[in-house]
């Protein structure tokens, strides 16, 4: 009977556990990839109150890391942190490292930190490399949406594992997000804080259902991308150079006139 107990016991805990999407990973030692953002934000694809000036439509820096299932830098429909907050609203990235940092610290859950630089325009490329590990294998990053109250977009923990190897490629469409905690519905929107916070929402060509939205598009049923990210999986005879810059083929993101 007490072995039964314990046995019930020990079972009932382990299926308590979280499983998280690394936790069969099986792949090589570490992998290398290069990482290439592309901003797809033109005036023809979102024409409606496009920033052309004070600043006029560009991208911030890239702040990622690659983490396991312990560690969320961001999640859809969860409350920002304060670090994702500041990054979102003002492109400050003191508190979302320090944040970074304490997790690696208390329950070593990230394995590094990656960045790239700005875009100065809403379109182009900017790419950096980063390092995963078979108990690390996924990635998130932000990128904020300049100018904008609280817009940015980004990955939560993509898995680049697959059993027993690494993904060779993979693209990701991005869409905007609002981290839930500026209240303006335009590009130029003044700071006005949202009291109480709101929880990470993405932006939609109906949601918020406002025209004054700058997103807000409602012949249309989805937004086109309005950014692109590719993983590539670097061979080890490209381990230690420099990211490459790929230009890569352009998928068609424009709204047709009539519908603009």
């Amino acid at each position: 009977q007490v072995i039964w107990t314990l046995l019930v016991t020990i079972l009932g805990y382990a299926s308590s556990l979280p499983v998280g999407d690394d936790s069969i990973c099986t792949a090589e030692e570490l992998a290398k990839y290069s990482i290439i953002f592309t901003g797809k934000w033109s005036q023809t694809a979102f024409p409606k109150q496009y920033p052309l000036y004070r600043p006029p439509a560009q991208w911030s820096s890239m702040l990622g890391v690659t983490h396991s299932s312990d560690y969320s830098m961001w999640k859809k429909n969860e409350y920002a942190s304060n670090g994702v907050r500041d990054f979102a609203e003002k492109g400050e990235a003191w508190v979302l490292m320090k944040e970074i940092e304490e997790a690696g610290e208390k329950i070593q859950s990230v394995h590094g930190i990656f960045s790239a630089a700005a875009i100065s325009s809403g379109t182009g490329q900017t790419s950096t490399e980063l390092e995963v590990h078979p108990r690390h294998p996924l990635v998130s990053f932000v990128v904020r949406i300049v100018p904008s109250p609280d817009w940015f977009v980004g990955i939560d923990s993509l898995n680049l594992c697959e059993g027993d190897h690494w993904m060779e490629e993979v693209s990701v469409d991005l869409f905007p997000y609002d981290a839930g905690t500026d209240s303006g519905f335009t590009f130029s929107s003044p700071n006005f804080a949202t009291i109480p916070q709101d929880t990470v929402t993405e932006i939609t060509c109906s949601s918020p259902s406002h025209p004054a939205n700058s997103f807000y598009y409602p012949k249309l049923k989805i937004l086109p991308p309005i950014a692109q990210v590719t993983l590539v999986k670097l061979k080890k005879s490209q381990l230690g150079l420099s990211a490459p810059y790929i230009n890569l083929p352009a998928k068609s993101n424009e709204v047709i006139d009539s519908v603009s």
